[in-house]
């Protein structure tokens, strides 16, 4: 049984960081990309990052270029998302998703796996 399991939501000030980190289990982690979604009140649910299996190649969405970076630890089957100079508009649940393919997760089609997402809130 495949699991993903976010962790690190939490109230942060504008401006401020936070860690998101989502454990896998029951797939090979090592073979799948690996990504961040967010959904927001009343919105979508969006791309924010994908992270290939080797590390190797890293996608953003333009929202959040330079401000986030995704990374992982396949030792660790885990997959973390580093928030920086957040923002009003970054409030959202955050979704962790593993598919084959972590390009195409930019477009929103691949994924296999969700969690069940972690809440992050960034207060006016």
């Amino acid at each position: 049984q495949v699991q993903l399991v976010e962790s690190g939501g939490g109230l942060v000030q504008a401006g401020g960081s936070l860690r998101l980190s989502c454990a896998a289990s029951g797939l090979s982690f090592s073979n799948y990309g690996m990504g961040w979604f967010r959904q927001a009140p009343g919105n979508e649910r969006e791309f924010v990052a994908a992270i290939s299996r080797d590390s190797f190649t890293r996608y953003y969405a333009d929202s959040v270029k330079g401000r986030f970076t995704i990374s992982r630890d396949n030792a660790e089957n885990t997959v973390y998302l580093q928030m920086n100079s957040l923002k009003l508009e970054d409030t959202a649940v955050y979704y962790c998703a593993a598919a084959r393919l972590a390009a195409s997760m930019r477009g929103g089609s691949g994924m296999e796996y969700w969690g069940k997402g972690t809440l992050v809130t960034v207060p006016s």
